[in-house]
């Protein structure tokens, strides 16, 4: 789609966590802004801790939001642990993922509204575009989302398509909270987002999503009267989250991105890039795109903490939230995502299978769990069902030292294969994919015998 110029309940947990400085680079807050930050660090420090997620949240009249952390004084680490305790995993609690996602990038912003910086518009419809062009493959942090799955078996697939760039010149409602001067409340920005969607017809399911981006000085809280704000206001707290809004014959699926570029807690400085769209990335653009892929109505993937696939890699340190950079763009600054050609520094998934934050999905290698027969004649031709885990089309199998003498994949999880000539006796049977080898157990043992 191209430009379209347009057309209370009490605050959940206001007894916030204590909070704890992280050590990564940041843009540091100055003036006034740094001022009020100290004073409502100072007031945090006093409150005492209850146990629950610090990033889920149950807003009034049925709305639940999932937020990413400002770093620095404002957000606790949740998941820190002993140098290398692996973390818990995710879990799966029946609620439904995205099979696919097209994503719109919907710019609110009346004439005469704070401008946004050159070029950054331009910089987020082209990482968009980039996520669209390497869909499918394995290169980016895209990936790791793509082994979360559904009630019906429908995976999270890396399908990313740019649905296009939304101009909203709706003037602004009257300011509905008071932690910056122009402060919209996660009410009003759902009801914005839901009178442009039905005025221009566009789609309301669980394959499109549409991220929010206003200006700098457009802040947002949750409530009129909370004290959990986005990162640029007087009470900042968070800087972005996501969340979903039912419809008649469908859902919204939404994220709220106030502009954080230079703005401490969300923008690490660090823009391989060199476009000022890389504040908003890593103040939470990709990770609300991929908890919204993996749990866009926050019934599906968290883990015993409510924190979802991002949250697990955000509230951790830089060393993990990062992970090792894969080189050094012109200007100096560090990059761990290549996209289409494209440098970018930004957190990285949680991934399941290796119970640690990833770059890119690492793919488990394949297990056998059983196989049926165990035995057959020694001048082979015993057909053999294999099931297990992480089958490719690709796969072989061995018997022993030898090849099967036939292999056919029925899915990820079933094979069968022939069994070829052996000497009497037993042997192992292995499976070997592009990500490796089944290991050896007594379970997988085959026996050769005379006819």
């Amino acid at each position: 789609m191209g430009r379209a110029d347009a057309p209370n309940c009490p605050e959940a947990d206001e007894d916030e966590h204590r909070r704890t400085v992280h050590t990564h680079p940041r843009v540091g807050p100055t003036g006034a802004r740094g001022a009020a930050a100290a004073v409502l660090a100072i007031a945090l420090l006093g409150l005492t801790a209850t146990g629950a997620s610090a990033v889920v949240r149950h807003l009034g009249r049925g709305r639940t939001v999932s937020y990413q952390p400002a770093h620095g004084l404002f957000a606790r680490p949740l998941l820190t642990s002993p140098a290398g305790k692996k973390q818990g995993p995710l879990l799966y609690h029946g609620g439904p993922i995205m099979s696919s996602n097209s994503n719109y990038t919907f710019y609110w912003a009346p004439t005469g509204s704070p401008a946004y910086a050159a070029g950054y518009q331009e910089g987020i419809n082209l990482y968009f575009e980039r996520l669209a062009h390497d869909s499918g493959g394995r290169q980016n942090v895209d990936s790791v989302s793509t082994q979360y799955y559904d009630v019906a078996g429908e995976f999270a697939e890396y399908k990313s398509q740019f649905a296009g760039a939304i101009v909203d010149t709706n003037a602004y409602p009257a300011s509905g909270c008071t932690a910056s001067p122009i402060c919209l409340t996660d009410e009003q920005l759902q009801n914005e987002l839901k009178s442009y969607i039905k005025a221009h017809a566009l789609p309301a399911d669980l394959k499109h999503e549409y991220f929010i981006l206003t200006p700098p000085g457009v802040e947002s809280c949750f409530e009129a009267a909370s004290r959990q704000c986005s990162a640029g206001s007087a009470t900042p707290v968070y800087c972005a989250y996501h969340g979903y809004i039912p419809v008649t014959g469908g859902v919204i699926i939404y994220s709220d991105d106030p502009y954080t570029t230079g703005v401490e807690g969300c923008d690490t400085g660090q823009h391989p890039s060199e476009s000022p769209a890389e504040g908003a990335i890593q103040g939470g653009l990709s990770h609300e795109h991929n908890e919204s892929i993996t749990d866009p109505e926050i019934t599906a993937w968290t883990d015993s903490l409510e924190n979802e696939i991002g949250d697990k890699c955000r509230l951790v340190p830089p060393s993990e939230e990062f992970g090792a950079a894969l080189g050094t763009a012109t200007d100096g600054a560090p990059y761990n995502q290549v996209i289409d050609g494209g440098l970018y520094y930004y957190q990285t998934e949680f991934s399941n299978q290796t119970l640690n934050c990833q770059q890119r999905l690492i793919p488990a290698p394949p297990t056998v769990k059983k196989m049926s027969p165990k035995a057959g004649p020694a001048a082979g031709g015993t057909l053999v069902s294999i099931t297990g885990t992480g089958f490719e089309k690709a796969a072989s199998v061995h018997f022993g030292a030898l090849a099967a003498k036939e292999v056919t994949y029925i899915s990820a999880t079933s094979l069968t294969a022939v069994s070829p000539a052996e000497a009497l006796g037993k042997v192992p049977v292995t499976v070997t994919t592009a990500n490796g080898t089944t290991v050896a157990s007594p379970k997988t043992t085959f026996t050769f015998k005379k006819k």
